[in-house]
């Protein structure tokens, strides 16, 4: 498949969760979701011991099995005090926008059985001996980053989610997972109807920059 036109920033600012933009219809060739995993092989793993691995899904009965964990996760963490909807009640315009991802949270949650491919990135805990959690998760984390980028640039979309873990265990009897893997994001993978994705709205750099120390002075 061709290349989307996109700068190295652009693909950097609108690379973001994909949800009701998702094809649900459209098949997802296995070579393309291969062709973006050995992009992600490329990102940086810590002592270059690349305990990385990728389950991808695209069995029907097992998609299945995974979205029903899936909308019951999101059915519980929707109804939890502190989900996506209910912060920053203070701030009217930052709280509508919450509100719009939970709304998108929901709509995920409902129809991630239906999404063509599921991709869970998973990290091998005996073989990475890290010394503390940050060199651990960065050996998998910005490899999945690098995959859900190279997706963009390719014409599909991802969303980083982690509320399959509720049912982690579960979920690695279905897929057949051995002991010590442990399983780091599901990311869905679909085809996104059009590409015209923008900067999504963040707070100002100014409001998280400390230079030199924590308080300028």
């Amino acid at each position: 498949m061709a290349m989307l036109n996109l700068s190295s920033d652009e693909l950097l600012t609108t690379t973001k969760s994909v949800r009701k933009r998702l094809d649900l219809t459209r098949p997802v060739p296995l070579e393309l979701v291969k062709e973006c995993l050995k992009v992600a092989l490329q990102a940086p793993t810590g002592s270059n011991r690349q305990t990385w691995h990728f389950v991808v899904i695209t069995d029907h009965d097992k998609r299945k099995v995974i979205g029903d964990f899936y909308r019951r996760a999101v059915h519980t963490y929707l109804a939890s005090e502190g989900s996506c909807g209910t912060l920053f009640q203070e701030d009217a315009e930052r709280h509508r926008t919450q509100q719009r991802v939970a709304d998108s949270v929901a709509y995920l949650g409902e129809h991630m059985a239906e999404v063509p491919v599921h991709v869970i990135p998973c990290l091998d805990a005996t073989a990475a001996p890290e010394y503390n959690d940050a060199g651990r998760w960065g050996s998998i984390i910005q490899a999945s980053w690098s995959y859900s980028l190279a997706a963009r640039a390719r014409g599909l979309g991802t969303a980083w989610t982690t509320l399959h873990l509720m049912y982690e265990r579960e979920i690695a009897d279905l897929l057949g997972l051995p002991d010590g893997l442990i399983q780091a994001a599901l990311l869905p993978t679909a085809y996104t109807i059009g590409t015209d994705f923008k900067p999504a709205p963040r707070q100002p750099l100014e409001s998280v920059l400390h230079l030199n120390s924590w308080t300028a002075g």
